[in-house]
C-alpha cells in the first residue's frame, strides 16, 4: 500500500524553498559574524543600581559564610577529635615512669572536651572475657574517678552473673559531670573485643592487645624506643604465639620468659608494664600456667599480690 506524499522542500540543484520555512519565530542577529568597519557594536544596556546593590550584597554575605564555616569547621576539630590537643614532642622520652606517680592529665592525652565526660565503650564476648581489661580498669579505678557500667546486647542471649557484676558495686553515684572517665563494657557476640573512645569521630580499636596499649597509655607513662619496642612485642607474642599459637610456639614463649624474669622482675625493666597484664591473664585463658616454669611462677605470684590481679582471680573460679 503506497504512503502519503509530502511535497520535497528542495530539488536537485536547486534552492530550498524558503516559502515554506516557518516564519513564526522572531529573528535575532548573528552576534557570530564578524561586524564590518562600518557596523558598530551593539551598546550594552547601563546596569540596574538596584541590581548592583544587591549583587555586592551577595558577595558580602558570601564572604562572611564562608569565613564563619572556617570557623566552625576548626572548632569541630578542637572539639571531636580525640588527640586534637595531643602533643607529638611529649611522646618520645628517654626515661621510664613508675604507675606509683601522679595522675596523668586525661585532657592531654585524649584531647579537651569542654566539661564532657570522656566515654570508653568496648564491646566483648562473654565466652572469651578479656581479661587485661578488666585488669586494666581496676588500675585506672585507682588512678582516676570513673563511672563504671556493664550491659548485655540482644545479641546474647545470657551472661554469667560474675561477668555482669565484673566492675563490682559502686558505691555512691555521683553526678555524671563530676568523674572524669566513663568505662562502658558490653556482653555481645563479636570475634574480638572491640572498643571506641569518640563515637562519632573514631573507628573502632580491634583486639584485646590493642585495646590493653590504649588503655595502659592513660597512665601517662613515656618510655624511650627500646623499652616501649620490647613492650609491644611481649605483647603480641603473649596475642600471637602463647594464645594463639601451637603446643611447640607456647612451650617457646615460656623458655623465653623464664629466661627474660630470671633477670628483671617484670617482662620488662623493673616495673609492671602492659606487657605483664596481657601475658598474665593470656596464661589464666589457657591454663597454662601450672605448667610455667619456675621463673614464671615467681612472676605470677607478684601479679597475683596487686589488688587487681586478684579480683579478677575471682572471676575465673
Amino acid at each position: 500500500m503506497p504512503m502519503y506524499k509530502v511535497r520535497p522542500l528542495h530539488k536537485p540543484g536547486a534552492d530550498v524553498l524558503a516559502e515554506h520555512l516557518p516564519v513564526c519565530m522572531y529573528r535575532l542577529p548573528n552576534l557570530h559574524r564578524c561586524l564590518s568597519s562600518t557596523e558598530s557594536p551593539p551598546q550594552q544596556e547601563e546596569a540596574d543600581p538596584s541590581l548592583q546593590a544587591l549583587e555586592s550584597r551577595q558577595e558580602e554575605i558570601l564572604k562572611r559564610l564562608y569565613e564563619l564555616k572556617s570557623a566552625a569547621d576548626g572548632l569541630s576539630k578542637m572539639i571531636q577529635t580525640p588527640d586534637a590537643d595531643f602533643d607529638v614532642t611529649n611522646v618520645i622520652q628517654t626515661d621510664d615512669c613508675s604507675l606509683t606517680t601522679n595522675g596523668a592529665d586525661l585532657d592531654l592525652m585524649l584531647g579537651k572536651d569542654y566539661g564532657a565526660l570522656k566515654d570508653i565503650v568496648i564491646n566483648a564476648n562473654p565466652s572469651l572475657p578479656p581479661l587485661s581489661l578488666l585488669v586494666l580498669h581496676s588500675l585506672l579505678c585507682e588512678r582516676y574517678k570513673i563511672l563504671s557500667a556493664v550491659h548485655t546486647h540482644s545479641s546474647v542471649r545470657s551472661v554469667p552473673e560474675n561477668l555482669l557484676k565484673c566492675f563490682g558495686e559502686q558505691a555512691k553515684k555521683q553526678p555524671r559531670h563530676e568523674y572524669q572517665l566513663g568505662f562502658t563494657l558490653i556482653w555481645k557476640d563479636v570475634p574480638k573485643p572491640q572498643m571506641k573512645f569518640s563515637i562519632q569521630t573514631m573507628c573502632p580499636i580491634e583486639g584485646e592487645g590493642n585495646i590493653a596499649r590504649f588503655l595502659f597509655s592513660l597512665f601517662g607513662q613515656k618510655y624511650n624506643a627500646v623499652t616501649s619496642t620490647l613492650i609491644d612485642s611481649w605483647v603480641d607474642t603473649a596475642i600471637f604465639q602463647l594464645k594463639g599459637g601451637s603446643s611447640k610456639e607456647k612451650g617457646a614463649v615460656l623458655r623465653s620468659m623464664n629466661a627474660a624474669l630470671g633477670k628483671t622482675s617484670w617482662l620488662v625493666g623493673n616495673e609492671l608494664t602492659v606487657a605483664d597484664i596481657v601475658a598474665w591473664c593470656v596464661l589464666q585463658q589457657t591454663g597454662s600456667a601450672n605448667a610455667a616454669p619456675a621463673n614464671v611462677q615467681k612472676w605470677m605470684k607478684s601479679c597475683e599480690n596487686l589488688a587487681p590481679f586478684s579480683s579478677v582471680m575471682k572471676l575465673l573460679k
